[in-house]
């Protein structure tokens, strides 16, 4: 369980989160939505200790985050920031080692080769492994971060939960791969990991998340249940853009369309 209360964040002088007090839960996907500049990066880079907090706690299976071992929380918490810049070649399966670096003092066992070659093949990259990292498209340095970022948190601790912090994981993948790894959140999900990405599609979070938090200028504007908590005034609210709930034929959730009201057909919104 991760638990947030009172959390406030300043960059530059003005504050960017605003005393945000919620928790998270392991065994649902949490989405995190809201427009550019809204606070959701800093939020989360907050929560996961890359981000100081000028006030409020943190609290991972209730110990403090102030009062964590940096290294016992990096064996069980992985982020994936959007894109982190590198500007010397390495391979893609020494990017992926990386993620095991907390579990290992001197050098990379065989075991955690192992797990390193497990998440290429979770999502697909095992033939990106001798690639030079810095030959890649955006979309499969993405999936090249992820597999990192999952190696990081694959062996399951003997008590608490593991985390797993995505920020903006499917910007630059196309439509298959953004399903792909979509899917594998959805296990890790099944797994009891606590899970929290920012997304900027609000039709992804409609499809795969069970719970959804709406942030503008830094406050936490509405929280819940996806079916309970999307609706087209708070869209219109967050985002500054009409939307209507069109319902989906086979019976699943509902698709979000923008665009004034007289440009939709007629139905359900």
């Amino acid at each position: 369980m991760l638990s947030i209360h009172g959390l406030r964040c300043i960059a530059g002088g003005q504050p960017v989160v605003r005393d945000i007090t919620i928790d998270f839960a392991p065994g649902q996907l949490h989405v995190i939505v809201g427009p550019n500049g809204s606070g959701k990066s800093t939020f989360l880079k907050a929560f996961s200790g890359e981000w100081p907090i000028a006030a409020g706690e943190v609290r991972y299976d209730g110990v403090a985050l102030s009062s964590l071992d940096k290294t016992a929380l990096a064996r069980r918490r992985a982020v994936m920031s959007q894109l982190p810049e590198l500007h010397f070649p390495l391979r893609v399966e020494d990017i992926v080692l990386m993620g095991r670096y907390p579990h290992f003092s001197f050098g990379a066992t065989r075991a955690d080769h192992q797990i390193c070659r497990a998440a290429m093949e979770r999502l697909s990259i095992t033939g990106l492994a001798g690639r030079d990292y810095l030959t890649l498209s955006g979309g499969e340095k993405q999936r090249v971060q992820f597999a990192r970022a999952l190696a990081q948190i694959w062996d399951a601790p003997s008590d608490g939960c593991r985390y797993l912090f995505l920020d903006e994981p499917v910007s630059s993948l196309d439509i298959y791969y953004q399903h792909e790894l979509l899917e594998v959140v959805r296990e890790l999900v099944r797994e009891q990991v606590v899970l929290i990405a920012v997304l900027h599609d609000l039709n992804l979070a409609m499809q795969y998340a069970h719970r959804v938090l709406f942030l503008r200028q830094g406050l936490l504007v509405a929280e819940g249940p996806v079916p309970e908590v999307v609706k087209p005034d708070l869209i219109r609210e967050v985002f500054q853009i009409d939307a209507r709930l069109l319902p989906d034929p086979e019976g699943r959730r509902p698709v979000i369309v923008y665009g004034q009201t007289d440009q939709f057909p007629a139905g359900r919104g």
